[in-house]
């Protein structure tokens, strides 16, 4: 019997905690063994995907496993940015706030909702976050600038890189990609309005069944 615990992409998933665990301690005080151990985490995000493929061990427990940890990885980093820009700490708390509910509440809605009905709000119906969802280049371009945003932040708190046309390139990644970050930050509060409609849907359709039910 298959162990999926043992899976190669799942053992790749734990390799990439005990570096995020690594990345996590030494960040308030040693950003080039936080970074490179961040970095090599991140890498072995799309090599697990691979190897996943390579070997057939696709498994719902490892996209969670993978998920979570990116979650978990982003939102650390967030909060060492609140101790390194106490200033700015509203505005990172609300960044952890919006990830983390309206994720989940799309995630849990969607396994509510089984299979789909008319009554459901589809994301793919809007043109915008059609290609949100469905380009994997565009994907990858926000969630990559998501991540450079909040990284180049980071790095700002310890220096400010080469010198690039008078300003630090640490500075400059964050400047283009702080838009990247906030219109990011707008598709996962669409996301979360779109899985409040269809929560309340799924209420309402529960509500009716039981009043049939008692007639």
């Amino acid at each position: 019997m298959e162990n999926v615990f043992l899976f190669v992409p799942n053992i790749i998933g734990y390799a990439r905690i005990v570096l995020a665990l690594i990345s996590f301690y030494y960040m308030p005080t040693n950003h080039i063994i936080a970074s490179w151990c961040y970095i090599i985490s991140s890498l072995l995000d799309a090599i697990d995907g691979h190897a996943a493929r390579y070997f057939n061990q696709s498994t719902k427990f490892g996209a969670m496993l993978d998920q979570l940890t990116d979650r978990c990885g982003t939102m650390c980093l967030i909060v060492t940015l609140s101790y390194f820009y106490p200033q700015h700490m509203f505005l990172f708390q609300l960044s952890i706030t919006i990830d983390i509910a309206c994720h989940w509440i799309y995630l849990h809605t969607s396994l509510l909702q089984g299979k789909a009905s008319h009554k459901f709000i589809d994301l793919s119906g809007n043109p915008i976050m059609r290609i949100y969802y469905t380009s994997r280049p565009v994907l990858f371009f926000m969630c990559a600038g998501n991540e450079a945003f909040y990284a180049s932040l980071y790095l700002l708190h310890f220096t400010e890189g080469p010198v690039v046309a008078g300003l630090g390139l640490f500075r400059i990644v964050a400047y283009l990609t702080a838009p990247v970050a906030f219109v990011k930050a707008l598709i996962s509060l669409v996301q979360g309005y779109v899985a409040c409609n269809n929560l309340a849907a799924i209420d309402l359709q529960d509500r009716q069944a039981q009043l049939t039910k008692e007639q």
